[in-house]
């Protein structure tokens, strides 16, 4: 009786300890409304041209006493390419770079999240083009959870990275020679990211 006892206890502080480790868990979703992907490349070795992607949607789940537990999923769509030049634009959605036609998404999926000399790197998985690579996010919290006058409570981090634009395909395709080469290979990245607590 008593083993039986000590049993069903045992199986009793399992549960409460899977429960609390479940508790530190909690999931978010992207607010598209607040949120930017930013970018910034240089137009002919001559100055940077900067542009933004306003469709940001996604997921992400943090455990706070164990961050690196964390991971994200989030998705871009292309077609919301602004760089406040209209010809420029048509010009990014076609064929030439993004082809928003075929690939009207990006999606970025993290692999794992870890602390190097105290910042925090969001390591995952980019497809772009039709092309996955590994990337890796330098990440930033902007500050402590705030709660917005409708109740929800809302957490924002800011994430920067630097890819080439070869590396996933996106490389000029028009008849002009010398295309390509105004536009450098580094496309210097910043994502606005904010979240709201489900």
């Amino acid at each position: 009786m008593q083993a039986s006892l000590w049993k069903r206890t045992l199986c009793g502080l399992t549960i409460l300890v899977g429960l609390q480790a479940a508790a530190q868990t909690t999931h978010w979703q992207i607010d598209p409304a607040h949120s930017d992907a930013l970018f910034s490349v240089r137009h002919m070795g001559i100055a940077n041209v900067h542009g933004s992607f306003s469709g940001v949607t996604g997921t992400a789940i943090l455990d706070d006493k164990n961050m690196a537990q964390s991971s994200v999923d989030a998705t871009i769509d292309t077609t919301t390419v602004d760089t406040t030049n209209a010809m420029r634009d048509k010009d990014l959605k076609g064929p030439n770079f993004f082809d928003v036609a075929k690939f009207p998404t990006m999606h970025f999926v993290s692999t794992k999240l870890v602390q190097t000399n105290g910042q925090w790197q969001l390591i995952g998985n980019l497809t772009l083009h039709g092309i996955t690579k590994p990337v890796t996010l330098a990440l930033d919290s902007t500050g402590k959870d705030q709660l917005d006058p409708w109740g929800k409570t809302r957490r924002g981090f800011t994430a920067t990275t630097t890819i080439n634009r070869r590396d996933f395909g996106v490389v000029w395709s028009g008849t002009l020679k010398s295309g390509d080469a105004v536009v450098d290979n580094q496309v210097h990245i910043t994502l606005e990211i904010e979240l709201i607590l489900q």
